[in-house]
């Protein structure tokens, strides 16, 4: 198998241009919610179903081999990790949300002490999916790149809310913090193997962290959402999955 470095050194360089350039991307800012945002929620939900959910699952048997439990108690700790980075990004979303008083973005901002700890809950999932770009159970071509789309995507969707939130930190400094982060995580995952039982409890507590941003970003109640681009979306991502098990098969 060729060397995936540079592989996911361009990934990480994607993710970079898109914490970068998200605020350019005007045509995104648009009541109702953008086709395009929808599409991309498709997209994500069906990553969380389709990879977040069977490799917690796969995990538990990484935490079976190295623990000697038995292979329920082994799984109910994959997914206890899951469920405290849920709880711990949950709680910084509701932070959000009782600094604005409770109001939608375009009427209130979040106090920029609360911002920037949402800047920094974020700055800590992202060095750790950089990371785990050079430490994936699927390191094939193919389950690369339908990672690096859905993760792109959902960037594009996660970015463009941060912004929304505080645009002047974000444009000065914020932004800057998100690419340090996975710039940061991706080198530290050239230099630095952990062993199968902490990249294991890594994904578990990242992949509840991102199911929880994914379901809040890519479900919005403030702006009307579009069905069918995000059906489309959902769709879409789900036959390519299915696609590359058939022939990988």
């Amino acid at each position: 198998m060729p060397a995936i470095e540079p592989v996911t050194a361009f990934m990480a360089l994607a993710f970079c241009a898109v914490h970068l350039f998200v605020g350019r991307l005007r045509f995104l800012d648009v009541e109702p919610r953008s086709r395009w945002l929808s599409f991309a929620g498709g997209v994500a939900v069906a990553y969380v179903f389709l990879h977040i959910l069977p490799e917690l699952g796969a995990h538990g048997a990484t935490f079976q081999r190295a623990t000697g439990l038995a292979r329920g108690a082994a799984e109910a700790w994959v997914y206890t990790l899951s469920l405290a980075g849920l709880a711990l990004f949950y709680g910084i979303e509701r932070a959000l949300v009782v600094s604005r008083g409770g109001r939608e973005r375009a009427e209130n901002r979040p106090r920029s002490g609360i911002f920037w700890l949402h800047i920094a809950a974020s700055g800590l999932l992202i060095f750790i999916v950089a990371y785990l770009l050079n430490h994936r159970e699927d390191a094939t071509l193919e389950g690369l790149a339908l990672f690096f789309v859905a993760l792109l995507l959902h960037f594009v969707t996660a970015d463009f809310a941060s912004r929304a939130d505080h645009p002047e930190i974000y444009d000065r400094a914020g932004r800057w913090a998100l690419v340090t982060a996975t710039l940061a995580g991706w080198i530290t995952g050239l230099f630095v193997e952990l062993p199968a039982i902490a990249i294991g409890g890594l994904f578990a507590f990242v992949g509840g962290a991102m199911i929880l941003v994914i379901l809040k970003e890519e479900l919005p109640e403030e702006r009307e959402s579009s069905f069918w681009p995000f059906l489309c979306g959902a769709v879409l991502y789900a036959g390519l999955v299915l696609a590359e098990f058939y022939f990988a098969a």
